[in-house]
């Protein structure tokens, strides 16, 4: 298993060029999407929403948008990762509901509410540092679906070279329930990948005893 796991990080990387013939079956990408709905969240929120579009001409009125990068038209399955604003605040119900999934008892359920709100005091105080959290969280959900599509053979490019505001505009996106984290284009190579490139082992990482 160890040894699959790293194939799959060696085939992994930001696929520049996608062969616009071959698409991702409904199969493999609901794999793909479902690896993201199991990543870890911060308190368990869940803080995030996934838009697949496959639309072209969807895909074509977010390309200029996103600095005119061609993996957006041409990648099948495009990815838009989104970090939920309104969901993670206490007044919202939401918290309260995704704590009591696994809470019973309602003097728990009071005790795990307070803990949050004094925890996140400052994050929760306006919708920019709200997103500062919720996005680094998204992150998590991304790199865990980039890798379990590279397992099975599926390429992907990470990106965050766009214009915000208009991303968000041509989605129609109400801000103050979620807002773009990411850009994540799937799909299959159209020419070799060429040599992986990383600082050494030893430069990395420190055992500390």
């Amino acid at each position: 298993m160890n040894n699959q796991c790293m194939k799959a990080m060696d085939f992994r990387h930001a696929c520049k060029i996608f062969d616009e013939k071959k698409k991702i079956s409904d199969e493999d990408i609901r794999f793909i999407l479902e690896v993201g709905r199991k990543s870890p969240s911060s308190f368990g929120m869940e803080a995030w929403k996934f838009l697949v579009i496959t639309n072209e001409e969807l895909k074509a009125k977010l390309r200029p948008a996103c600095w005119d990068q061609v993996q957006v038209t041409s990648c099948s399955h495009l990815v838009i990762v989104l970090a939920g604003i309104d969901s993670v605040k206490v007044q919202s119900g939401e918290v309260k509901k995704r704590f009591a999934r696994k809470i019973d008892k309602q003097e728990t359920l009071d005790f795990y509410m307070q803990l949050y709100a004094s925890h996140l005091k400052n994050t929760l105080e306006s919708d920019e540092n709200i997103y500062a959290w919720t996005s680094k969280q998204s992150y998590i959900a991304a790199a865990n679906m980039m890798t379990s599509a590279a397992f099975i053979g599926i390429d992907s490019c990470p990106i965050e070279g766009y214009e915000k505001d208009k991303v968000e505009q041509i989605l129609q996106l109400d801000t103050t329930k979620f807002q773009l984290s990411l850009v994540l284009p799937f799909g299959y190579r159209a020419q070799p990948q060429p040599a992986q490139v990383r600082l050494p082992f030893e430069d990395v990482v420190e055992f500390i005893q």
